[in-house]
């Protein structure tokens, strides 16, 4: 009973993996909401066609040619060939393979147009795999009568036919290297192509309505997508390449059974019942043991991207650390998160010793089978040992293809763990998008920034910061938002900037490109100095000439940069090289680029000196800029309209900057 247990277990896992994998392969060759699994499945099977009509058509129409130039050739050394050819022909199994290449071709052109988008171009590299495949397959069947009839020569001490069968040999492994390596080429490109094509479909998802904020993976109580930028780089490469080399390989697996079994079946009935019971047998034991392994693979993919994380977060920290000489903290960080992956990584390396000694067990039995088995036959003179090796040559290729699992056992739990990790990734995006379009939204308007009875809280924690807030701000109108550390202004722009949504009420607010939001650790891309400062616009020298770029630094105060860095599109470590103070004032040379009609400011200027907070103010002033300023000095009264004081407890009070009590210094 638990033996059965196990078994519908993982085959209900199995199931789960297998429409995961769907979710994960079948967009990029056929579109899932135009299509079903069935027919991509049902299009698999018409390549086979096609690609099998294709070989069965071009064999005969070279054997033709081959005959009809040496036809002593033919018939010396290629007589089996010709002879199959001639009764698939003469028979009704002629008309059946036409009849099924048939319908493969008539199956694309009835889904032609949902092969648009160049999704024709995986499937036409997928059919020249498959015909490689088909090659080498064929190849090596002829190669076990060949190796039948080379024994037998060999004991027999033929000279001439001894040296003839090696020039065979030699000849088919002449012909099937090069399309073995031009096999794995094309398996390659394909995999690159469909890389490709699915990291930037899980880029484009991820970077759809804010997805990448909304699923927050650094709050590991709150999701469990770790690291999402392993699973778009890493994780997407293992998939790829795994994906395509089990499916192939599976096929391979196939093809060579089919190839082989009728041959080691007309040799010994008994040799091929004995294979097939030992393979489900061992097969049975390996995939109830092996369960494992996924989950810890899963773990040591998820703890190896943690370690090379906090490695990361000490470059990108490196100045503040070396400033708190925190160097000791971090080195104990970073060393925890390597014990992680060393004690997995540990357990890993038990079980996979276990499925090792296993799968060598098995490996080593299986060669004994043979001899077991037909002994007794070649000591009774029932079979020659040219027969013998033929067997066991196709014993060997039959075997290699049932123990497909047992031999990739730790790749499919690779393969298995790296579904998993996409799948999951690409369903809390799907979720985070579906949240964001059902959820009540910011409203886009052109009359400016409008807040209606709006109710604010935490999404996690659900905290009520603001109740019931009434608010508008126009044109050229400024505001100031004040109150205790932690009492929501930070949250109220996020609201207001359509990151949150409130749980009542309404939030009007300017149209896209209108409203733009300076933090106060401004954002710095991973680019040159025009991009920085052009940023988020595209930074086009036809719209943003140097000149205007250097005028703009002299209006924030950054005409030092300039002759320091003259040339705008220079690449340089810009979070590092440049203090707090320089980045927020580049931060606002952004804003004047992109000339805004309504700006957030969270204490954009709390690294400046009073001076030039003055100036970078009046720079907005000038250019009747409608801003919401959050902040902490008293200076900053003298550059608003209004007041908004938070408290943290959901009240709120809106009053005059004049009359809030604050005095300019």
């Amino acid at each position: 009973m638990p033996l059965t247990t196990s078994l519908r277990h993982q085959f209900s896992r199995f199931l789960k993996l297998t429409r995961k994998l769907q979710r994960l392969t079948q967009p990029y060759f056929l579109p899932l909401e135009e299509t079903d699994g069935w027919q991509f499945l049902g299009l698999l099977v018409a390549l086979i066609f096609c690609v099998g009509g294709v070989v069965l058509f071009l064999l005969t129409a070279l054997m033709a040619a081959v005959h009809g130039i040496l036809p002593q050739l033919t018939d010396t050394y290629l007589g089996g060939v010709e002879g199959s050819l001639s009764t698939i022909w003469s028979s009704w199994w002629g008309v059946l393979f036409c009849g099924l290449f048939a319908v493969g071709c008539l199956s694309f052109f009835a889904l032609r147009h949902q092969l648009r988008r160049r999704r024709w171009l995986p499937w036409l590299l997928l059919g020249v795999i498959v015909f490689m495949l088909l090659a080498v397959n064929g190849i090596n069947a002829g190669i076990t009568f060949i190796a039948r009839d080379l024994t037998n020569a060999l004991i027999g001490k033929n000279r001439v036919d001894s040296y003839r069968y090696l020039w065979i040999y030699g000849i088919c492994f002449t012909v099937a290297l090069p399309i073995r390596i031009s096999q794995l080429f094309f398996t390659a490109k394909l995999g690159i192509l469909w890389r490709e094509w699915l990291s930037k479909s899980l880029v484009t998802d991820y970077m759809t309505d804010r997805a990448y904020y909304k699923i927050n993976p650094n709050n590991e109580q709150v999701t469990d997508i770790d690291n999402p930028d392993q699973r778009i780089s890493d994780d997407t490469r293992d998939f790829t390449v795994e994906a395509l080399s089990f499916v192939l390989e599976i096929f391979n697996s196939i093809l060579t059974f089919l190839f082989n079994i009728l041959i080691l079946w007309s040799i010994s009935t008994q040799l091929t019942l004995a294979l097939f019971a030992y393979t489900f047998i061992c097969s049975t034991i390996l995939i109830i043991v092996s369960r494992k392994l996924a989950k810890l693979n899963f773990n040591q993919l998820r703890y190896e991207a943690d370690f090379r994380y906090g490695l990361v977060h000490v470059r990108d920290n490196a100045e503040s650390i070396a400033f708190y000489r925190g160097e000791k903290q971090e080195q104990e960080e970073t060393e925890r998160r390597l014990g992680v992956v060393v004690r997995n990584y540990n357990l890993l390396i038990i079980w996979l010793t276990i499925i090792g000694t296993m799968q060598r067990s098995t490996n080593y039995g299986s060669n004994f089978i043979p001899y077991l088995v037909l002994t007794e036959r070649i000591l009774s003179g029932e079979m020659t040992y040219g027969d013998f090796s033929q067997a066991n040559l196709a014993f060997v290729l039959v075997e290699s293809s049932l123990f497909f699992i047992i031999n990739n056992i730790q790749g499919l739990a690779r393969f298995s763990a790296s579904i998993g990790r996409l799948a999951g990734f690409q369903t809390n995006i799907e979720g985070a998008i579906k949240e964001s379009r059902t959820a009540q939204q910011v409203i886009s308007s052109g009359d400016g920034l409008v807040v209606r009875h709006a109710t604010l809280a935490t999404p996690q924690t659900n905290r009520l910061l603001i109740e019931d807030l009434n608010l508008s701000v126009g044109d050229n109108e400024h505001l100031l938002v004040v109150g205790p550390s932690g009492c929501g202004k930070t949250s109220l722009l996020r609201m207001i900037s359509g990151l949150w949504s409130p749980q009542e009420g309404t939030v009007e607010s300017p149209q896209p490109g209108e409203l733009l939001f300076i933090p106060q650790k401004p954002y710095m891309t991973l680019g040159t100095l025009r991009e920085q400062l052009c940023y988020p616009q595209r930074p086009d020298p036809a719209l943003f000439s140097d000149d205007h770029l250097r005028s703009v630094l002299e209006l924030v105060n950054l005409g030092a940069l300039v002759q320091r860095y003259p040339d705008f599109n220079i690449k340089q470590d810009w979070p590092r090289l440049l203090s707090l103070g320089e980045q927020q004032r580049l931060a606002f040379g952004r804003l004047l680029l992109n000339s805004p009609r309504y700006v957030i400011l969270d204490e954009a200027t709390s690294a400046v000196d009073v001076k030039t907070e003055r100036h970078l103010y009046a720079l907005l002033v000038e250019r009747n800029i409608a801003f919401i300023s959050v902040g902490h000095r008293p200076t900053l009264t003298a550059f608003h309209d209004n007041v908004l004081e938070l408290d943290g407890s959901g009240s709120w009070r809106l009053l005059p900057a004049s009359a809030y009590g604050m005095s300019p210094v």
